[in-house]
């Protein structure tokens, strides 16, 4: 390193070839890109109060419509009476209008094979039969859809238990990553209810939190932090891609770094043409 800024600075260096102007504008290109990442310059991402409330009640009168749909599209892994199958699917008695609309809204069913892991796609019904399927599912009871509000949730708490309890396998900013036989999904896309189901039913790998174990309050605040990760708010300024602040703070050093060499170089060019030979 010591080697290289002597060579940076030595008058007849290779930087003396150099025109001024190119090595102005790239002084000016990396004191930018440094001031950049220094300042604070991110907006606060808090969510606003009540954000992702939604109905727990369904419709009975869909629940025909649903019927038809669920022997049409879910009944060859399910069953034809939603008791199971071995093999090919879980009995869904009991499950509720909870996982029924989190595994449809979330495009996770219905899988193609049955050994398929569930992952995030666009829904395969409209919203209409998601209704309804929903209603039918409900019909054989189980938990409601859960009402979130993420304003009556603290974030500070919610940045504490999703670091305890989540961050293990969706990293700290909800970015999903891989475990031992499965893959963990970005949380980005989730709205706050969809959150809520997830920590109540556990899907796929992921163990079920039930009330004796994170509260509503405690769920309304973990909701309200994965909200607040989509746009996070990087006090430190140009975040590089969210690669750590140790990272990027060495970045800023080595960008402000080379700037001043390059202008300490261009100050002594023009002292030196000035002075009289």
């Amino acid at each position: 390193m010591r080697a290289a800024l002597a060579s940076l600075a030595h008058v007849g260096g290779p930087l003396g070839r150099w025109p001024a102007r190119l090595l102005g504008a790239v002084a000016l290109t990396c004191a930018v890109l440094s001031l950049t990442l220094f300042a604070a310059q991110a907006d606060s991402a808090q969510p606003s109060p009540g954000a992702g409330a939604f109905g727990s009640g369904v419709d009975p009168g869909l629940v025909g419509a649903g019927r038809s749909l669920f022997l049409s599209s879910c009944a060859s892994c399910h069953g034809l009476s939603a008791r199971g199958i071995p093999g090919r699917g879980p009995s869904l008695r009991g499950a509720g209008a909870l996982a029924a609309d989190f595994y449809l809204e979330t495009g996770r069913m219905p899988l193609a094979s049955p050994r398929q892991q569930p992952t995030r796609t666009r829904p395969a019904f409209p919203q209409r039969q998601i209704r309804a399927l929903i209603a039918y599912v409900a019909s054989f009871g189980g938990p409601a859809i859960p009402g979130v509000s993420t304003g009556s949730g603290s974030l500070s708490d919610g940045e504490q238990l999703f670091a305890l309890d989540c961050a293990g396998c969706h990293t700290i900013q909800a970015r999903g990553g891989v475990v031992t036989g499965a893959f963990v999904p970005a949380l980005t896309p989730s709205t706050p209810r969809q959150v809520a189901e997830a920590i109540r039913i556990g899907p796929y790998a992921m163990p079920p939190f039930g009330p004796g174990q994170l509260s509503g309050r405690e769920v309304d605040s973990i909701a309200r932090y994965v909200a607040s990760t989509n746009r996070p708010k990087d006090s430190g300024g140009w975040d590089i891609g969210r690669i750590g602040p140790i990272t990027e703070g060495m970045a800023a050093w080595l960008l402000a770094l080379v700037a001043l060499v390059i202008i300490a170089r261009l100050l002594g060019e023009r002292s030196s043409a000035a002075r009289p030979r």
